[in-house]
């Protein structure tokens, strides 16, 4: 079923206004889009280290022309909102952050966040300087005849620094700046989550991890949004890995007793 980006982009606006919960996994192909959709999803995500692997590069390799493909190629592929992971929005690339949302919006997207690390020096961003660069990205997403929703990250968390304090001092100038959702990858702490919701008071994303409260407790607490990062693209490839170390240790192919049930297949790929 066709679903216009205009529709797309109102029911991912309407997804973060409502008080409920919602999941957003990150496929990182075209086909784990269809299976993610075919799933019952309401929404997508794309992830950057996910993406890179696929075409055979590390995470932070990708360059904007590539993204931008990658996102028009998953936008065609599935009715469903896509969110980006655009990394920092590639400030140093022509146009900068205004350019890199206009074609994320010309490629389909519903929403994009930005986020703080800065891997040319290793270190977060300073707090002043990287609000900037939200507002600057909040001021070309909102001025679109269909704007697309913002997230703010903050990635103190994902890069060693457990400073709860100015995560949340950040999560909330990235609010300030014009963010329409805000994300602290790699939160683990009910208490901690609970307590950056509170804090915010804008719909916050998390991150499922092995080691995190189940969905139900983050819903308890008022988590807006869930995705799952380059987590599932990780499983994906270490199937795959597990299975040719198999074959080619152990002669056997015991890793192809489990695969995708044809109902589902057909479902996904059958266009």
């Amino acid at each position: 079923m066709h679903v216009s980006v205009a529709d797309r982009r109102a029911r991912f606006r309407a997804l973060h206004a409502r008080e409920a919960l919602f999941l957003m996994p990150n496929p990182w192909d075209v086909g784990s889009a269809r299976l993610l959709e075919v799933a019952g999803f309401d929404a997508l995500a794309t992830t950057s280290a996910g993406f890179a692997w696929s075409l055979g590069k590390l995470d932070g390799q990708v360059s904007r022309d590539e993204l931008v493909a990658h996102v028009a190629e998953l936008s065609a592929a599935t009715s469903l909102p896509l969110n980006v992971d655009s990394e920092r929005c590639f400030p140093d690339e022509p146009g900068g952050i205004a350019e890199t949302v206009a074609l994320l919006a010309e490629a389909g997207a519903a929403g994009f966040s930005i986020e703080d690390y800065d891997p040319a020096t290793g270190r977060i961003d300073e707090l002043d300087r990287a609000a900037e660069r939200v507002a600057e990205a909040a001021e070309a997403a909102h001025s679109l005849s269909d704007p697309l929703v913002l997230t703010g990250r903050a990635e103190n968390h994902l890069r060693g620094v457990d400073d709860l304090d100015d995560t949340i001092a950040r999560l909330v100038a990235y609010r300030d700046a014009g963010a329409d959702a805000l994300y602290a990858p790699l939160l683990r702490d009910l208490d901690q989550i609970r307590t950056v919701v509170e804090a915010v008071g804008a719909p916050v994303n998390v991150l499922a991890i092995p080691s995190g409260p189940p969905i139900a407790q983050l819903a308890s607490v008022g988590v807006r949004r869930v995705s799952t990062g380059s987590l599932l693209a990780g499983t994906a490839y270490a199937a795959l890995v597990a299975g040719a170390r198999e074959l080619l240790d152990d002669g056997t192919s015991s890793y192809a007793v489990s695969g995708i049930p044809d109902e589902v297949r057909r479902a996904a790929f059958d266009s």
